[in-house]
């Protein structure tokens, strides 16, 4: 009897252990919830003794876009609220034509740091370069902006002037640059012949890179004669600040027969995406550099880190800028939109390069450009003596007119390589890369 009692008991206490595992979540859940709403009433508070008591009108939709943005920057630098022109104005972006100075521009530590000056823009033209701060905008220091009153400051009318400061690192002082505000139509791909190679420079990633590298190539390989005349491509994508996720997997997929491109994974990890090449390389095969520098982001790291871990190119430049990250442009209510941290992405290999960017397979540093050494001046004085410029030198009988004719190409080559160098001391490198790679081939 006492056993029976002792077991009943011992069942009671056992249901009684199991009600409070249950009903513990749930109070803990509705707790929640009732320190969210309290909050949310905080909120309502402190919005209506603003409207009532601050010190001079305040425009109610504006305070309330201030703290849904507020929000959004507290999380990362890369979500924020997008006002019904900003989001028309990213929609216009990713198609290739707008207005503005023509930088990406991202917030570090609460100053404005340039990404990268895109190719051919006002920006680009008047100097301003990748790494830089902007501090001030026509003698308004912009300490304290947020993101998108600091661009906001910086918009303006087509054809005026606008003076920004700038913080360089290896400058001891503050500079001023002047850049006059355009209408920044982007080409966002541009292919061209360099000796035997081909480059392809990618500016941006936007709806229009695939087409135009499609047509650029073709054009160019008609021009050399046909694919087996060229020895290989360089993909340049340096200060590439990115843009659509699909065009850089587009990008990356037309040089890969096979295999993974790029996933992404979400706070819930079965939401993720798995992208993944077919069948179809554009170059058949031929050798490959990627340029990569601290102005390469985003997209640009997704084809760069794809192509180095599938060993189907050789990564050439400096680390890049690191952007790991996915944003999702989500459209709400009143014609505006958030723009918010989704995902993260990692390359085939499962890497991550947040914070980290990819690094070079071999690392090539842009020299800063100098007026003319005495060295240089030296080897372009004209008549610069050699054998064959002296009177009366013996002339070559070993060879025949062709090969000498061949030769003389070659140095020709030689002197073009040497004059590539002087402009563009990383992209030169990458085409003797390429010089090699072609000949251990052979």
């Amino acid at each position: 009897m006492k056993k029976m009692a002792m077991a009943a008991s011992c069942g009671i206490l056992a249901g009684i252990l199991a009600a409070t595992q249950v009903a513990g979540p749930l109070l803990a859940q509705e707790t929640e919830k009732a320190t969210v709403y309290e909050q949310l009433d905080l909120f309502g508070i402190v919005f209506e003794r603003i409207r009532d008591q601050y010190v001079e009108d305040v425009d109610e939709g504006e305070l309330i876009e201030a703290a849904i943005n507020g929000m959004l920057t507290s999380l990362d630098p890369h979500s924020s609220y997008l006002p019904p022109r900003d989001y028309e104005d990213v929609q216009t972006d990713t198609r290739g034509e707008f207005g503005g100075l023509g930088i990406e521009v991202t917030q570090e530590e609460g100053y404005v740091k340039v990404i990268t000056p895109m190719d051919g823009t006002p920006a680009f033209e008047a100097g301003v370069e990748a790494g830089d701060y902007i501090t001030a905008v026509d003698g308004e220091s912009i300490l304290g902006f947020t993101l998108e009153e600091a661009v906001e400051l910086m918009r303006g009318p087509v054809g005026s002037e606008i003076v920004v400061t700038i913080v360089r690192e290896g400058l001891e002082e503050p500079i001023d640059i002047s850049i006059t505000r355009d209408t920044i139509r982007l080409t966002a791909a541009r292919v061209r012949q360099e000796g035997d190679s081909i480059v392809i420079r990618a500016s941006t990633f936007n709806d229009q890179t695939l087409p135009n590298v499609r047509e650029g190539f073709e054009e160019t390989v008609a021009t050399m004669g046909g694919l087996e005349n060229v020895n290989g491509v360089v993909l340049d994508l340096r200060n590439n600040p990115g843009g659509l996720l699909t065009a850089g997997v587009e990008l990356a997929d037309t040089f890969l027969n096979q295999g993974e491109i790029v996933s992404t994974r979400t706070r819930q990890s079965e939401d993720g995406d798995r992208f993944n090449a077919e069948e179809g390389d554009l170059i058949d095969g031929l050798p490959m550099v990627v340029l990569i520098n601290g102005g390469s982001a985003s997209a640009s790291e997704i084809v760069a880190g794809a192509l180095q871990d599938h060993r189907r190119a050789v990564v050439v430049g400096t680390k890049s800028f690191g952007k790991g990250s996915v944003q999702t442009i989500m459209p709400v209510r009143g014609d505006g939109a958030i723009r918010l941290t989704t995902a993260r992405y990692y390359t085939p290999s499962g890497r991550s390069i947040q914070a980290l960017g990819i690094s070079p397979d071999i690392v090539v540093v842009q020299p800063p450009r100098e007026p003319n050494t005495e060295e240089e001046d030296e080897a372009n004085l004209p008549g610069r003596r050699s054998e064959a410029g002296l009177r009366g030198s013996l002339t070559n009988d070993s060879l025949s007119d062709d090969q000498q004719e061949q030769i003389r190409q070659e140095q020709a080559a030689a002197e073009e390589a040497a004059k590539l160098r002087a402009e563009d001391y990383q992209m030169a490198y990458a085409i003797d890369i390429l010089k090699g790679l072609t000949a251990i081939e052979r």
